[in-house]
């Protein structure tokens, strides 16, 4: 008989590739340049409407005892920008490390080491996005309790991008040109803070890379 397995609506797909979280021998045996190459091929099955069918409470079940992601992603708290979904993933497949503007800090910093280190992920992906609202009220100046001193630490990726036209928080490209320039400059952050992430990267064992999804078309591409 074929196999099958069930949608989220609950129809019957003949065939269809079983999926399941990674245990530790799987995620050990890929390699970093692998892992990008998946993110690209999960975020068109996203985009084109042809996300694996999962069945959640069997990965549940499955990573109870223990997880084994090959991955972390550093993103924002954007609710159209959820890792999980726009890279086809499921129960125990990375580590969602989420804040507004996906700033980097000393307790981000820690998780991600976590993650990598300890936890034995191959894979950082900095992810920014288009239209995103911190940058947004980031050069809006927007000042309000502690999301101030969060807004701050956009102001450098502000200053740091090349712009030739309007320079302003309803300039919806310059908004756009300004969280690709921060996805780099945490990017650069990562490096420079971490001595644990840095040697990591240069032994090869894992990457540290940037990546920008566009909220409109479902799009990740990823940064050089």
């Amino acid at each position: 008989m074929p196999d099958t397995k069930r949608t989220m609506e609950g129809r019957a797909v003949a065939g269809a590739e079983r999926v399941h979280p990674f245990t530790k021998e799987e995620r050990d045996a890929l390699d970093p340049d692998e892992l990008i190459e998946r993110a690209r091929a999960a975020n068109l099955r996203f985009r084109s409407g042809q996300r694996r069918p999962r069945d959640l409470l069997d990965e549940l079940h499955r990573t109870a005892a223990g997880q084994h992601p090959a991955a972390a992603v550093l993103s924002c708290i954007d609710s159209r920008a959820p890792a999980e979904i726009i890279f086809d993933l499921g129960l125990g497949d990375i580590f969602n490390c989420r804040v507004a503007g996906a700033v980097v800090n000393d307790d981000v910093l820690g998780s991600l080491e976590y993650a990598t280190q300890v936890s034995g992920a191959k894979l950082v992906i900095v992810l920014g996005h288009s239209g995103c609202g911190a940058v947004t009220g980031a050069i809006a100046g927007e000042r309000l309790g502690h999301l101030t001193q969060l807004l701050d630490k956009l102001r450098p990726a502000i200053e740091a991008t090349r712009w030739e036209g309007e320079r302003r928080a309803s300039n919806r490209a310059f908004v756009d040109a300004v969280a690709r320039t921060s996805v780099g400059l945490t990017l650069a952050a990562i490096r420079s803070q971490s001595a644990t992430l840095a040697a990591l990267e240069r032994s090869r064992a894992i990457r540290v890379v940037g990546a920008f999804y566009d909220v409109a078309t479902g799009e990740v591409e990823f940064l050089r």
